[in-house]
């Protein structure tokens, strides 16, 4: 435990290595399934959070996926098209719009993440389970800043 108090600049650029290369290979193992409905990586994202956050306001999703609505609009847009989105406004106040998957997102959503999850799952499986934890732990301390 004491190594990780004095890290050194290059130890640190090969965990930054490790976690490009981490989310670079997650991303291409979905690549043949998002070229095949002509979307991208943002569209992928949109779809995860999306399927997370069921009812998720375009407001939340923007903070989520820290983009600019015209950036998030145009993805919507084309989620829209392939009928994969569909929007429910808020009941008390008519200005929020609720984003959902419909059947064919879930489809799109299940197929994407059917792709990822082999190469996730195999890393948890020839883990151990203190592994798992401490690496969950680590990611969420990078995601959030909080120590």
């Amino acid at each position: 435990m004491k190594k990780l108090l004095y890290l050194k600049d290059e130890e640190l650029k090969q965990y930054i290595e490790k976690i490009f290369m981490g989310y670079r290979e997650t991303v291409s193992d979905a690549k043949k399934v998002l070229e095949k409905h002509s979307i991208g990586v943002a569209h992928n994202k949109a779809i995860h959070l999306i399927s997370l956050y069921k009812g998720i306001t375009i407001s939340e999703l923007l903070k989520k996926l820290k983009v600019t609505k015209q950036s998030l609009n145009r993805v919507l847009k084309d989620l829209i098209k392939l009928n994969a989105i569909m929007y429910k406004k808020n009941e008390k106040d008519t200005r929020i719009k609720h984003v959902f998957l419909t059947e064919n997102g879930i489809n799109l959503f299940n197929e994407i993440f059917s792709t990822q999850k082999k190469r996730i799952y195999k890393a948890f499986v020839n883990s151990k389970s203190s592994e798992v934890l401490s690496f969950d732990k680590v990611l969420k301390k990078i995601i959030n800043g909080k120590f």
